[in-house]
Order: C-alpha cells, then sequence, then structure tokens
C-alpha cells in the first residue's frame, strides 16, 4: 500500500515499485489523478488477480473546491475556460447544493480521465481536442462534508463514495448548482475500503502483505482440509457464508486458498490462489 506523492501518475509508482521489487506482473487497484496523493493499493505476481475485488471498495478523499473558476481538466491541472463571480454564495448555500450531491446520482464522467470509449483512453482523445459524449454512470455518494476557509470562494471538502466517482465531477457540479462553476485542487485519497493512508508507506519502504489480509474487506470463511483442496481445483461449493459473496476462503492455516462468488445457490471460484505463494 502507497501513499503516492503528487506529480506521479499511478503507472509511474507502478512501475518504480517493478524496478524496487524486481516483479514485472505488478498492477494496481484505481487511478489517481498525477496531482493528487494519497493510498493506491498494488498487487504483486498472481495476487494481481485479487485487485478486481480491491478496486471495487469504497474510497474516502479530502481535497478543497475552488469556487468561481471552470477548468478544462475539472482540476487545477487544467487550463481555466470560464470564470464566474461568486464572492456572494454563502456556506450555507454550499452545503444545500452539497447535500443535493448526495445518495445515488448520475455522474458523466471527465473526459480526461482514463476510461476506454471505442478503445481509446478519454484523456488520449481530450489531449487530441476530441470530446465525445459519455453517458452519465451511477455512482454512490456516501457523504460530502464541506466547510469553509479563510477564503470565501475556498471550500474544504471529504468525500465518501462509491468505486468510480470522480470527485472532480463532483466539485464541478457543485459549482453549476451554485449558479457559477468550480474545479478541485488538493485531492488526497484518505482510505480505500478499511486501508487508510496511516498504514501507507512510501515507494523507498514497502511492505507486502498477505493475500489474505488483502481480503479483509470481504466476508471469509474458514475451510476444513477436505473442502481446502475441493477448492484448490476450483470446484463449485455450496454457498459459502451467510452474506451475498464474494467470500475469502481461508484454510485451516489461515491462508488465502480463493475467492468465491454466487452461483445460483451455489457459489463458485473467481480466483484460486491456493498453492501459490505470495508474489510467485
Amino acid at each position: 500500500m502507497v501513499d503516492k506523492p503528487a506529480g506521479w501518475t499511478s503507472h509511474d509508482v507502478v512501475a518504480k515499485a517493478r524496478g524496487l521489487l524486481g516483479e514485472r506482473r505488478i498492477g494496481h487497484s484505481g487511478t489517481l489523478d498525477p496531482d493528487a496523493t494519497g493510498v493506491l493499493l498494488l498487487g504483486i505476481g498472481s495476487v494481481t488477480r485479487l485487485l478486481r475485488f480491491l478496486t471495487a471498495l469504497g474510497k474516502t478523499y479530502t481535497g478543497e473546491i475552488v469556487l468561481g473558476v471552470e477548468t478544462d481538466t475539472l482540476d487545477a491541472a487544467g487550463v481555466v475556460t470560464a470564470r464566474h463571480a461568486m464572492g456572494d454564495v454563502t456556506p450555507d448555500q454550499v452545503r444545500v447544493a452539497a447535500r443535493a450531491l448526495t445518495g445515488e446520482v448520475h455522474q458523466v464522467p471527465p473526459m480526461v480521465s482514463a476510461i476506454q470509449i471505442g478503445g481509446r483512453r478519454l484523456h488520449e482523445l481530450a489531449r487530441e481536442g476530441v470530446e465525445v459524449e459519455r453517458a452519465a454512470r451511477p455512482v454512490t455518494v456516501h457523504r460530502f462534508d464541506v466547510a469553509p476557509t479563510g477564503d470565501p470562494l475556498v471550500y474544504r471538502v471529504e468525500v465518501s463514495c462509491s468505486s468510480g466517482t470522480y470527485v472532480r465531477s463532483l466539485a464541478a457540479d457543485l459549482g453549476t448548482a451554485l449558479g457559477g462553476g468550480a474545479h478541485l485542487r488538493a485531492l488526497r485519497r484518505t482510505a480505500v475500503g478499511s486501508f487508510t493512508v496511516a498504514e501507507a508507506h512510501g515507494l523507498d519502504d514497502l511492505v507486502v502483505i498477505p493475500p489474505a489480509e488483502a481480503m479483509r474487506d470481504y466476508e471469509r470463511v474458514v475451510v476444513d482440509e477436505a473442502t481446502a483442496g475441493a477448492v484448490a481445483h476450483g470446484r463449485i461449493l455450496d454457498r459459502c457464508g451467510d452474506g451475498p459473496g464474494p467470500w475469502a476462503l481461508l484454510g485451516p492455516d489461515g491462508e488465502l486458498l480463493a475467492v468465491y462468488e454466487a452461483h445460483g445457490e451455489r457459489a463458485k471460484p473467481a480466483v484460486v490462489v491456493a498453492n501459490v505463494a505470495p508474489g510467485a
């Protein structure tokens, strides 16, 4: 788990980790913008197959929203595209507007993003001056807290949201709702699921955790030796746990064997890691 520094792309972090750990198979669990900092989870070796479950976890962010200025990237890295006189906007108005953007909302992804349309990433098209229509996507904003600062046009924010939510888009939507425009700056991802920035490490101090610990946000099911053998061979099982899944199946020794998902009234393997050592 890395505390990504500003100025690095998520790909930069992966490339650096490959060199430090001597392992080509390294991936990450969700892109952070180059100017953003904070929690970036890496998967190493065969355990990269678990990353999709980590990507699906909710995220928490802090940052600042600047009212009155729009940019082409929706954040401070972009070119200013519009200015608005918003000095008379009150903190109460900002809180009301933020509250309206909380819950299940439909969000249009920004052009400068890693989403692919027609086989091309949006940020690649944006660099070419091409803008394409993007369908709004359902996301969930669990919490959108705003607090005034010493600058009447700048608000500190804390956002807890589902995977796939763009805080930049939230900032822009907030500005629009207030009758003007806005952009985001100083974005920091403070948590991915239960993984917090307090646990993250710098790039020169990476710590590898066991696969079972990586799946700690999912229901764990400990199986006996006989079932462990069936899991190692990817057999379909009876329903695993009490919840809807996915389930992290652990052997009697506590090692992660596999991740299973619901399959009708039964459970089927999504990823089997039994007999595969971390980083192998």
